[in-house]
């Protein structure tokens, strides 16, 4: 089967590539209240800033139908490689597939996203993904 982005990178690779290539994008697709609870990546000390658009809405969990517009309005250029988180690494290939579809050249799902999997207390954020790989990221 033909992969439909441009591939899966770890958060080190992804942090690798955002570090070493100026028009690097990370994109966070998780929710809102995502957002504004867990947490998020911080790009500060590279001197970037995260686009933080929902590939769903909260509280159904519906497509974001204006997705793939409000990536294009936030000045990502569909020709640079654009790095898509979610909370484990889910959603984020949907949001890939959708905006490679859209004539996005360079889209890559970063695996276990920001929180990675459960722990065996079922806790997130502790076993793999952004958080508990020690990259940079804040709460509001």
């Amino acid at each position: 089967m033909e992969q439909k982005y441009a591939g899966d990178v770890s958060v080190n690779k992804a942090w690798e590539a955002l570090n070493e290539d100026p028009n690097a994008a990370l994109l966070d697709v998780r929710t809102i209240p995502e957002f504004q609870f867990v947490g998020v990546p911080d790009l500060s000390g590279i001197g970037k800033e995260i686009h933080c658009l929902p590939w769903q809405v909260y509280p159904h969990m519906q497509v974001n139908p204006d997705f793939v517009n409000a990536v294009k309005q936030s000045g990502i250029d569909e020709n640079h490689s654009v790095f898509i988180l979610c909370r484990s690494g889910v959603r984020s290939i949907s949001a890939a597939i959708a905006l490679t579809a859209a004539g996005f050249k360079n889209c890559f799902n970063v695996e276990q996203g920001f929180e990675g999997p459960p722990d065996e207390k079922e806790q997130r954020g502790k076993v793999a993904g952004w958080k508990s790989a020690g990259i940079p990221w804040k709460q509001s």
